[in-house]
């Protein structure tokens, strides 16, 4: 075993978990302000920013560069499983009351279910060639199309709560400038008194005379993209690293993607999970898990596809595989549309770890 190879891409692991804090953080607080500011639901603003898989992108147009098909693919399925069973479950456990899932949540769930379901027919039958690749890079396209007319529609005709809410706002920032430091004026010897021996400004004025005036738009936007660039960044190293130290205990190319490599590059869903459930916000925790997986099984899956390099029969994807894929899927659906709660996120946790169990003791290659 290369200890040298094996103690740096650790190191390097370690490093990556860091980043990853620092961008999921920022990712979730900004995307809400942002959400808040331009009316828009969250959910869409997510699909568009964590659900855009670009570490997974990177590490399936590297494995494809180096003819690993079996990697690539493994990764693309394995990471869709971890999405849901891994860090939707997540988000369940640590919400703190009942989930309620806006109307976008639902749509992109479904949308979500045939897409999976169209994927798996494609890969059980050995389908995914240049033809079904480019189908499926058009559908990804055909959905950004759809997803940024929805948030262009939502920017053009916000809800009126949220009309009502700035109007209050402006308003309150329009009376707190206006004299901000004039106050009842004392009589009498009242004011020799106060004038000799108290401070111009009471501690009791102190708070309400200064106002930090809030943040632009631009500002909220720019450090959303901060976080979703520590957040790919975070993602592509730990994925790369992941992948080094599973190939120092020699395992096959298909078996690093479903488990090591495709756990470490949804770290961030995970940590987008954690920390969007805590705090309440479903639909981040919906938005990030449908719209990753629409991701990677449209444009990741059609790179793949497009490639089309020829595959060794001991190192293909096992039909519990695919069924795994397939079912995660209509496991989401079914708690997005029936009943999500804690509950269900253990379920979620409890299958996911099984699934691990089984590729490295049953269908272990």
């Amino acid at each position: 075993m290369d200890w040298d190879k094996l103690l740096f891409n650790t190191a390097v692991f370690a490093a990556g978990v860091f980043m990853l804090d620092y961008g999921a953080d920022k990712f979730i607080d900004h995307t809400v302000i942002v959400g808040q500011r331009l009316g828009v639901s969250q959910t869409l603003i997510a699909v568009l920013t964590a659900g855009a898989e670009y570490e997974e992108l990177a590490v399936v147009i590297a494995a494809v560069l180096q003819k690993q098909s079996p990697l690539a693919l493994g990764n693309v399925m394995g990471s869709s499983i971890s999405n849901v069973l891994g860090a939707f479950s997540l988000g369940l456990l640590l919400h703190p009351g009942p989930l309620v899932f806006d109307p976008s949540a639902k749509v992109y769930t479904a949308l979500l279910f045939s897409i999976t379901t169209a994927f798996s027919i494609l890969v059980y039958f050995n389908l995914l060639n240049k033809v079904t690749g480019g189908v499926l890079v058009a559908t990804f396209l055909v959905y950004m199309i759809c997803t940024c007319y929805a948030i262009h529609k939502g920017v053009m005709e916000p809800p009126e709560a949220s009309d009502s809410d700035s109007d209050s706002d402006s308003d309150n920032d329009t009376s707190d400038d206006e004299h901000p430091y004039l106050s009842p004026r004392p009589q009498g010897n009242i004011v020799q008194d106060e004038s000799e021996t108290s401070p111009l400004l009471t501690n009791e004025e102190a708070p309400t005379s200064r106002k930090r005036a809030p943040r632009s738009l631009f500002y909220h936007i720019s450090q959303l993209v901060i976080g979703l660039l520590a957040l790919t960044i975070s993602g592509y190293l730990l994925s790369r690293s992941a992948s080094a130290i599973a190939d120092c205990f020699h395992l096959s190319g298909t078996l690093v993607g479903l488990t090591v490599v495709s756990f470490a590059t949804t770290l961030p869903e995970k940590m987008i999970a954690i920390i969007s459930g805590s705090r309440g916000h479903s639909g981040i925790v919906v938005a990030s898990t449908a719209g990753s997986n629409i991701f990677l099984l449209t444009l990741c899956a059609g790179v793949i596809g497009l490639a089309e390099l020829p595959t060794d029969n001991s190192d293909r994807v096992l039909l519990f595989e695919v069924f795994s894929t397939w079912v995660s899927s209509v496991m989401l659906f079914l708690a997005v549309f029936v009943s999500a709660n804690r509950a269900v996120g253990a379920v979620f946790l409890v299958m996911y770890v099984a699934f691990l169990i089984l590729e490295f003791t049953v269908y272990r290659r």
